[in-house]
């Protein structure tokens, strides 16, 4: 049985792409035509690649796999959240910051970083340090 058919696809409006002049090389396989400046999106290839990405997800979710929900445009916002919280994942529904993937140990470095500047706050130790130093810290805070 297929999780969405081609007329919830064509319904929904999947088929239509970016600009012609805003594409990625690497979706020219994926590319049916082109209609009035805009990308036609195949459905056929569409829909396969949903059944094999629905099968992946199912299969890592019986594994116990984390996930992570992203959604940055206002219409997903909500549902994201929702959606996330309700099976117990992460989700990124405000801003994307650049290289939180790809760039994680450097991301990583900073938030340790936080995190030691939030204990010395408890701590008190933050009050020992120089006023500007605290200035520097209680700003990153």
């Amino acid at each position: 049985m297929s999780v969405v058919s081609m007329k919830q696809l064509l319904e929904a409006g999947v088929h239509f792409g970016h600009r012609t002049r805003r594409w990625n090389p690497k979706m020219k396989p994926y590319i049916y035509g082109e209609r009035k400046g805009i990308y036609i999106v195949d459905l056929q290839k569409t829909l396969k690649l949903i059944e094999e990405a629905y099968e992946h997800v199912r299969n890592s979710a019986q594994e116990g796999a984390t996930f992570l929900f992203v959604g940055t445009k206002r219409q997903a916002q909500q549902i994201v959240q929702e959606e996330a919280k309700r099976c117990d994942s992460f989700y990124v529904n405000n801003r994307w910051l650049g290289g939180l993937l790809t760039n994680f140990t450097t991301i990583k470095k900073r938030i340790e970083a936080l995190k030691n500047f939030e204990e010395m706050e408890e701590s008190g130790k933050l009050a020992a340090l120089p006023k500007k130093e605290q200035s520097m810290i209680n700003k990153r805070l």
